[in-house]
């Protein structure tokens, strides 16, 4: 099982990693955050397609076509664990050496969009002060950095396991029918 898991999650780390690079260097000087946020989670489902793969994989190949949906959960969330892991990895290595301004970039991008909805001078500088203070931890602290990115990508490999491992769930008296 752990061969499984390390074999797809670092297959699914790598797409995911790879083409999250060169989206963020491609969109660093977009306009757009919802194109690169949209892109940037259809890669993630991308990649998480993996978890899938993997599940049917052991299912098929190692548990003599059986496996139970806690069984098909462990393995598609350890799945996940590792792709986020590269991921998180990818993105300090990008941010940090390539990006560094992206927090910068972003604030003032959310604020000028804020602007552009009509919000009032004083919540715009209440948002600002918010904005500014969550950009300084996210550059400064690693666990904040860390905990953030991770906050990005694992809620969508959770997703996607818990709905593979319905999917592929088959208990042995499924496969007497």
């Amino acid at each position: 099982m752990k061969k499984n898991i390390l074999i797809f999650g670092l297959i699914s780390g790598l797409i995911v990693s790879t083409l999250m690079s060169i989206s963020m260097l491609v969109c660093a000087h977009s306009q757009s955050l919802e194109g690169s946020m949209i892109l940037g989670y259809t890669i993630m489902l991308l990649s998480f397609s993996l978890i899938f793969v993997g599940i049917k994989n052991y299912r098929d190949n190692y548990n003599n076509g059986f496996i139970s949906y806690g069984k098909a959960f462990r393995i598609g969330i350890l799945i996940s664990l590792v792709a986020s892991t590269c991921y998180v990895i990818t993105w300090a290595i990008v941010y940090h050496n390539f990006m560094p301004d992206f927090m910068d970039k972003w604030v003032a991008k959310t604020l000028s969009e804020a602007k552009q909805h009509g919000s009032s001078a004083q919540e715009l500088k209440k948002m600002s002060e918010k904005l500014q203070g969550d950009a300084y931890s996210y550059h400064h602290n690693p666990l904040i950095f860390v905990a953030y990115t991770y906050m990005e990508i694992f809620p969508v490999g959770l997703l996607v396991t818990l709905i593979t491992s319905a999917f592929l769930m088959k208990r042995k008296k499924q496969l007497a029918n």
